[in-house]
């Protein structure tokens, strides 16, 4: 009798032990399904927009897949995602601070506040020229702020830098517009045969821009040249202004002002550890620079 109990009490734990083991053998498989142990329908997303659009799926998987690499995500480093965010609330908080910045100046156009806090803004969210031209209507109404002069120094020298960045790749660009011309022949022959049309077209519309560029950085290097001449004079004594401005002048072509300039500086500064290459600088721009003429008696 206790030997049928047994056996009866057996079979009844069976199905429920062998429903067990096959639910774990179907939790196995979707586990083994999707390695990450995470849920496996995660992956759903992502098989529909390859099915119903995959050009969509590739731009985007690649689009992430630079952002990533750019902060730096699965790299070991932490906070990429962070950081990506980081940078969106900066950009955001830069775009209220213009608008903000914007209406103080309408309610109180002859307050500088106005335009030194959108400077600011606009630096912020990296527009130069914006930048450059808030902070020169500031110093039209503080003339006498040799750190907004120095700064608004400094974004000029960027500017000139871009500006020249790309004259140097549209010059480039000009060599490559017309290469048959390296191969005519010169003198009349070379005259009577003429230029490809097509490449005579592209010149002409490339030559218009480096020479537009050409101007452009020309003019910021001079603004940031006149901008370095104003903390000059209100900072007579401060060595790295004269420096500012002796660079100032030699990007800008004024040798007999970057001359001025570093001479300036070395008098200020004569324990310089950079007095050796700034004596060579000197030696070099001075015959570039004509002697001044003597007055006639």
């Amino acid at each position: 009798m206790a030997r049928a109990a047994v056996k009866a009490k057996a079979k009844q734990g069976k199905p429920a032990a062998q429903g067990a083991k096959s639910s774990a053998r179907r939790q196995g498989k979707r586990r083994r399904g999707h390695a990450s142990g995470g849920n496996p329908n995660q992956g759903l997303f992502f098989v529909r927009m390859r099915r119903s659009a995959k050009p969509v799926y590739v731009g985007l998987a690649v689009l992430f897949a630079i952002t990533f690499a750019f902060l730096g995500v699965g790299s070991g480093t932490s906070g990429g995602l962070d950081q990506l965010f980081q940078g969106l609330n900066i950009f955001h908080r830069s775009s209220n601070a213009v608008s903000k910045a914007q209406g103080h100046i309408k309610d109180h156009p002859k307050d500088p506040k106005g335009y030194r806090d959108l400077a600011t803004a606009y630096e912020s969210k990296g527009e130069t020229a914006s930048a450059i031209g808030a902070l020169e209507q500031y110093t039209n109404l503080k003339p006498k702020d040799a750190k907004a002069w120095s700064e608004l120094g400094g974004l000029q020298t960027n500017q000139a830098q871009t500006y020249l960045a790309a004259y140097q790749a549209a010059y480039t660009e000009r060599q490559l517009a017309a290469p048959s011309e390296s191969f005519l022949p010169k003198g009349k022959l070379g005259t009577a045969l003429g230029t490809n049309e097509v490449e005579k077209i592209e010149s002409a519309r490339i030559d218009s821009s480096v020479q537009n560029l050409q101007q452009q950085t020309q003019l910021a290097y001079t603004n940031a040249l006149t901008s370095y001449q104003k903390v000059t004079k209100l900072t007579p004594t401060n060595s790295d202004a004269w420096f500012q401005y002796a660079q100032a002048g030699q990007q800008s072509g004024n040798y007999a002002a970057a001359l001025t300039g570093y001479k300036r500086y070395l008098k200020l500064n004569p324990e310089s550890t950079s007095r050796t290459q700034i004596e060579q600088l000197i030696a070099q721009l001075s015959p570039a620079v004509p002697a001044p003429q003597k007055k006639k008696k």
